[in-house]
């Protein structure tokens, strides 16, 4: 007899034979088969390919054979492929394709893939796609790209499961078996009012474990979780991630229920928005391995000027005592020291703020406790660091009066970093401000800054 491991184990070979990773050999047989223009081979080779797969492939090839690989399958494209393009890839895609064949794509994908495709277009060529659409998709597409970039609008589908209250379960069922139009997924149907608003929603396991003569608002969960239109996009994914949503209703300004937001396309969001937040931490914005030089050298280098006036104002400090430094050469070799370990402690309890932040785990009602949280452990660590480093220092140089100017220095450092990690964050925060964005140059430049003057201030008072 098979025991239920067995039939689980076999499931999971069979699920691993059909998955195809993208593999360097792969994209050298397609490169190959580009070169010599076998358009046969090059078929064969993606067929069994997930559309996410093929689209790693486009990512992952040189500019001239992602313009030979679109040549080649630009007519037969399918729909999930553009829809799983970054978007610098999806444009030199786009660019090499008949508007007709981006046109029979879009026509074939949910309403909000359909609008991730067109909305990063200039306006001209995404007039032209528009254009080539059937009347009941430019109207669905020309609605979705009117609603704000990032809100609920660019994410919903315009395609669900909404029945009248009054329906018997038994009627429920015989409609998901005759309607053609139906999503091809769904997790919950919605019940509606006369005015097509939202009173409830009904899983679908429920609907199948009731009897046929039940009427569905009996066995509904009432008041259901929806969003306005215009929700920012951070906000729907905030509810999905609170409520383990598999789904959530969509509602315009009068309440009427006009689409649904599905939980894989929130996980796209939330994989957005927290690269987004890395990258910001980091002075880029909105880069990618498939951009230009050009491009990334433009979203780059404005951070790196700005860095730059930072660094010069900690240069100032230093300047400050340049004659203190020239009687002790030492504390020269030592003021890289304070400077890493006070941008390093900085950068921990930002971090770990700038995402609390983005989570709402920190809040009014707890930034007190954490602030002290913090300063508390600022303080423990800068202790720790500051025996390590004082002891290390009086023996190097023996000069223990040193190694205890250095440890005092760094219990200073460390606790100001800790504070400016956290408050700095906060601030940009009650400013309107992504605290994601211009965190790290105000850290950075309140741990130089501080950490050069209590070092080489009391280097100046107390060794000199």
């Amino acid at each position: 007899m098979t025991t239920n491991n067995e039939n689980i184990t076999t499931e999971n070979e069979a699920l691993a034979d059909d998955v195809h990773p993208v593999s360097p050999e792969l994209v050298a047989e397609v490169v190959n088969a580009l070169s010599v223009n076998d358009d046969e081979q090059v078929d064969f080779l993606l067929e069994p390919l997930h559309s996410a797969d093929v689209a790693d492939i486009f990512e992952q090839l040189g500019d001239s054979d992602r313009k030979l690989l679109t040549t080649v399958i630009g007519s037969k494209m399918e729909p999930g492929v553009l829809s799983e393009l970054d978007d610098s890839t999806l444009g030199d895609v786009i660019a090499e394709m008949d508007d007709a064949d981006v046109a029979r794509a879009i026509t074939q994908m949910e309403s909000d893939d359909a609008i991730h495709v067109l909305e990063d277009m200039n306006k001209d060529e995404q007039r032209r796609i528009i254009d080539a659409l059937p009347h009941e998709d430019r109207i669905v597409v020309e609605e979705g790209l009117s609603y704000p970039e990032e809100s609920a609008g660019r994410l919903l589908q315009r395609n669900l499961v909404s029945v009248p209250g009054r329906w018997e379960v038994g009627k429920v069922i015989d409609y998901f078996r005759t309607e053609k139009e139906l999503p091809d997924e769904f997790y919950e149907v919605f019940v509606v009012d006369p005015m097509h608003h939202p009173i409830g929603t009904v899983k679908l396991n429920k609907i199948l474990r009731s009897d046929r003569e039940i009427i569905i608002r009996d066995i509904m969960e009432e008041d259901p979780t929806v969003v306005r239109v215009d929700m920012d996009q951070e906000e729907v994914a905030y509810l999905f991630r609170q409520y383990d949503l598999t789904s959530i209703g969509v509602v315009d300004d009068s309440g009427r229920l006009i689409g649904v937001i599905m939980v894989d396309d929130v996980v796209d969001v939330i994989e957005e928005e927290a690269e987004e937040d890395l990258m910001r931490m980091a002075g880029v914005h909105e880069t990618d391995i498939a951009e230009s030089v050009f491009e990334a050298s433009k979203n780059r280098v404005i951070w790196l000027i700005v860095n730059l006036a930072t660094a010069i104002l900690a240069s100032m400090v230093i300047a400050v005592f340049d004659a203190t430094i020239e009687q002790m050469v030492a504390l020269a070799v030592l003021m890289p020291i304070v400077a890493s370990m006070g941008g390093n402690a900085g950068t921990q309890t930002m971090t770990v703020t700038v995402r609390a932040i983005a989570t709402r785990d920190l809040t009014s009602s707890n930034v007190k406790r954490v602030i002290f949280r913090e300063f508390s452990i600022a303080l423990l660590n800068g202790v720790i660091i500051a025996v390590l480093i004082g002891v290390l220092s009086g023996a190097w140089f023996q000069n223990a009066s040193l190694g205890g100017v250095m440890g005092l220095a760094m219990v200073i450092n460390m606790i100001m970093a800790g504070l400016a990690g956290i408050l700095v964050p906060i601030c940009l925060d009650k400013l309107n401000v992504d605290p994601a964005l211009a965190s790290s140059i105000f850290v950075t430049t309140i741990t130089d800054v501080i950490g050069f003057f209590a070092f080489l201030g009391l280097a100046a008072m107390v060794l000199l």
